[in-house]
Parts: structure tokens; sequence; C-alpha cells
């Protein structure tokens, strides 16, 4: 199994909240971990954004960040180049999305349409998970 982590999905690895058994389970049992470049700054400002919030302490996002840096490699990382914007401008347009959630979509469907296979979007954002099951994507977890 191919499965493509939104921002959404990978902060559970190194943030202890509801589902990140389940993150951690599905990350563990994929073929393939995808993402795209834009996941390595949006992660880090979720566990920044959790210490400032007092979710957890400053130590422990620190920690969380230097985990996450070090696992940073063995995650495939697809680029953000000009095919894949336009393909999020147009999904913009198609379904309301922000701009990270469009990048993010278009990027797992040309993953999927260059590789011929099939790719999982493992999504905890109510709105990109509706439109990967439109799009033709396998989604995860199977209900939000």
């Amino acid at each position: 199994m191919i499965v493509y982590l939104d921002a959404s999905a990978f902060v559970k690895r190194y943030i202890a909240e509801d589902g990140t058994p389940e993150v951690n389970a599905l990350i563990d049992r994929a073929d393939s971990v995808v993402t795209n470049l834009i996941s390595r700054a949006e992660v880090a400002a979720a566990i920044m954004r959790a210490s400032r919030m007092e979710i957890i302490n400053r130590e422990d996002a620190l920690q969380a960040i230097h985990k996450f840096r070090s696992e940073w490699e063995s995650v495939q990382r697809l680029p953000v180049t000009e095919a894949t914007v336009s393909r999020a401008d147009s999904l913009v347009s198609n379904y309301d999305l922000r701009g990270y959630d469009a990048v993010h979509m278009a990027a797992a469907l040309i993953w999927q349409e260059a590789i011929i296979e099939t790719i999982t979007m493992a999504t905890y954002d109510h709105i990109l998970w509706k439109v990967a099951r439109k799009e033709g994507l396998d989604i995860w977890p199977n209900q939000l």
C-alpha cells in the first residue's frame, strides 16, 4: 500500500493525540510513505503551534521536531512543481480548497497517475477527505 500523508495526518506521528496509534500503524504497514515538500514546514509549524497553545510543552515540541527531522529522509517527498501548482489551482476552483490542501491533493493525484497505482490519502481534514474520495483516491481513515 502506498500512503500519501498530508500534514494533518503526518503530525499525529509526532504529537500524541486522537489518531496517533492508528497513524503509526498505517505508516508501519505501508509499502511506501509519500508526502509533498510543503509538509516539512506544515508539520514543524503544527508542532510549534501545539507548544504555543500549551498542548505540549516546549521541550516535548523540540523533541518532536527533532524526531520529525530525523525521519524526514525516509519519506518519499514529491516536489512542488508548476504542474502541481496548476493542478492545485484547478482543485481550488472546483472544491474551494485551501491553498496547501489543494497542493497536497494535486501532488497525490499526479503521483497516482504517474505510477498507475492507487494511492491511499491519509488526512484528518474533512474537506480534503471528501475531495480525495471524489477524485478516486483511497481514503484513510475510512470515516471522519
